[in-house]
């Protein structure tokens, strides 16, 4: 084995692994991936099941509003709360090529979240007025519909675009830690005390 691979062998094994998504927030997203791609490109609009899966959608969306209150640490929305000027900071340390790992959600990270949440809110509720007496046929509600499903496509292709990235920038493994719930973190990411800045420590340190 070359230096340099052992180098690397060494520094995986030093990062601590701490346990940041609790099992609801990880069936969550990866439900809504799951229901959102089916609308999108498989199902018949004018089908049942097209209109079942919106309203899937929303019950999920509901859930997730209700565990941002009460869930685990990083669940909650306090954690990431909206803020234009963290956005801006984060911008900032991409721009000038600072490294800043955040446990959680990162501020820009949590703008897209309540934006995605709020449009998917809207896709349904458009969607549900579409298959009313009152709504349907009506031209305005068919566009707003196609709107924010379009916005949506937009944010989520942006998303995925800024997660790659952000893994290669920081080193952190972000879609990994959305299936485990566990970041790998590496000795100079946490405080001087050797203890993480927040979230909870699995038992020792792990390799990658």
């Amino acid at each position: 084995m070359t230096d340099a691979a052992l180098a690397g062998r060494t520094v995986r094994s030093a990062r601590s692994a701490l346990r940041v998504w609790d099992p609801l927030v990880r069936v969550f997203h990866w439900s809504l991936v799951v229901l959102f791609a089916s609308n999108v490109l498989i199902t018949d609009p004018e089908k049942d099941l097209h209109h079942l899966i919106g309203y899937a959608v929303v019950a999920l969306v509901a859930v997730r509003l209700v565990w941002g209150l009460i869930g685990s640490r990083h669940a909650r929305f306090r954690d990431f709360p909206p803020s234009v000027s963290a956005a801006l900071g984060q911008l900032g340390d991409i721009a000038k090529g600072r490294r800043r790992v955040h446990l959680g959600h990162t501020p820009l990270g949590a703008l897209m979240i309540y934006n995605l949440l709020a449009t998917m809110l809207l896709i349904g509720l458009t969607g549900w007025m579409m298959t009313t007496n009152a709504y349907w046929g009506v031209k305005w509600v068919e566009e707003m519909h196609e709107f924010f499903v379009t916005w949506a496509e937009i944010c989520v292709a942006a998303h995925i675009a800024a997660v790659i990235w952000e893994s290669r920038r920081t080193g952190v493994n972000l879609p990994r830690a959305m299936v485990t719930g566990v970041k790998m973190i590496e000795p100079r990411d946490l405080p001087q005390s050797g203890q993480p800045k927040s979230g909870k420590p699995t038992s020792g340190h792990a390799s990658e």
